[in-house]
């Protein structure tokens, strides 16, 4: 497979992610106008055209009338305010279909050309499926909020926002592989002043290791032979690279459940909640596990924890590594911590201004962005981690 075959793979792939991170941003915006109610059928086909009439509108308006959110929450909203948050919906739904479309064609393309290496056939058709999955249980989201509820439930907007990142990141990891095939080069030395020892072999369970193949897995590898001469493998900072990725993902989560119960817009405080670390209410529900999920005070204060925990996180895995691991890896490690410095400080002014529309996406994107560095930097350590044997023992 050529070189310049599989980076026009991998643009495809980056700009579908592109796509994506947008698609996130775009449906928390819709959250936050509580615009995603208003669109109450599915329409997969018909539904690429919004109302087009007067009388279409107007019939549109009327559907919108029967449900939960509109009297309770609504009621009185004129014609005009209606289309502000349709159209918002509308942008969501349609760009969620312009993904499908972005994916779907050029990978049939690719495929018809056979320009996809064996291995990816099956990693890329998953995607696909998962991005029908996704359109199927955004409606299924929606679903919940029409009956009895004034706005979804937060359980389906967190799997909902869960399969997005998942898709997303999957997508972002085998781009990078397309991009940075592990085999295809001689890795450097993995501190600076040592001596070159001879080509490492690949390690059993990185796939990405061969040549033909652009999509490593996270199974950590052993090290590798020479007796700290050669290339080092240590899988303590492949770990500790997938434990960000994890609290990073978990943090996320727990963001999902605060907007699904808008628990930003109370205890507008930080550090403290109503004046205590621990808010009063955090146990009121039984059985207790309930509360990580129905109680505002728990769910608010889970994400805070998990937030400041994730940012504790990445600045030890900074101090530690900005010394020892080399330029590649540093430089990703250095984009780690500045993305986490950028979302901690977004989430608290979300917080103490009581959630703005702007800064609330912003605070987002921001989720996304950290994701995606964490994932860039773990991507970059699937090789022989790049580290002075001599201070690894630090970590």
């Amino acid at each position: 497979m050529a070189t310049t075959g599989l980076r026009a793979v991998a643009v495809w792939l980056l700009v579908c992610c592109g796509m994506i991170f947008a698609m996130v941003v775009i449906g928390g915006i819709t959250r936050l106008t509580l615009s995603g109610l208003s669109i109450t059928e599915w329409q997969p086909v018909t539904g690429i055209l919004p109302p087009l009439s007067a009388t279409a509108w107007t019939a549109e308006f009327e559907k919108y009338q029967h449900i939960p959110q509109y009297r309770l929450l609504n009621a009185g909203m004129s014609l005009a305010e209606f289309k502000t948050i349709y159209l918002w919906e509308y942008v969501h739904r349609l760009w969620g279909r312009l993904i499908g479309v972005a994916f779907a064609l050029p990978f049939l393309y690719f495929l018809a050309r056979r320009r996809l290496p064996h291995r990816l056939l099956a990693p890329l058709g998953g995607i696909l499926l998962l991005g029908f999955a996704q359109g199927a249980l955004g409606w299924y989201m929606v679903e919940s909020g029409l009956a009895d509820r004034v706005e979804v439930s937060q359980y389906r907007l967190v799997a909902h926002l869960a399969l997005a990142l998942t898709i997303y990141g999957i997508t972002l990891w085998i781009a990078l592989g397309l991009l940075s095939p592990v085999g295809t080069k001689r890795p450097a030395p993995p501190f600076r002043g040592q001596r070159e020892g001879p080509a490492p072999q690949a390690w059993e369970g990185e796939v990405g290791c061969g040549r033909r193949s652009g999509i490593p897995h996270l199974t950590l590898a052993l090290s590798a032979p020479g007796g700290g001469k050669g290339v080092t493998c240590s899988p303590i900072w492949r770990r500790a690279a997938e434990g960000v990725i994890g609290l990073v993902g978990l943090t996320i989560l727990a963001g999902g459940f605060v907007a699904g119960l808008n628990a930003g817009l109370v205890y507008n405080s930080f550090p403290l909640m109503d004046g205590q670390f621990v808010p009063a209410g955090y146990a009121q529900l039984q059985p207790f596990m309930r509360n990580w999920f129905e109680n505002i005070a728990a769910v608010q204060f889970d994400h805070r924890l998990l937030a400041m925990t994730t940012a504790a996180a990445v600045l030890l895995l900074w101090v530690v590594g900005s010394r020892t691991l080399r330029r590649p890896a540093r430089l990703a490690l250095h984009g780690l911590l500045a993305a986490a410095a950028l979302q901690f400080a977004l989430g608290v002014s979300t917080l103490l201004l009581v959630v703005p529309i702007p800064l609330a996406a912003a605070h987002q994107a921001g989720a996304v962005l950290l994701l995606t560095a964490a994932i860039v930097l773990r991507h970059g350590l699937r090789r022989a981690a790049e580290m002075d044997p001599s201070r690894g023992a630090a970590l």
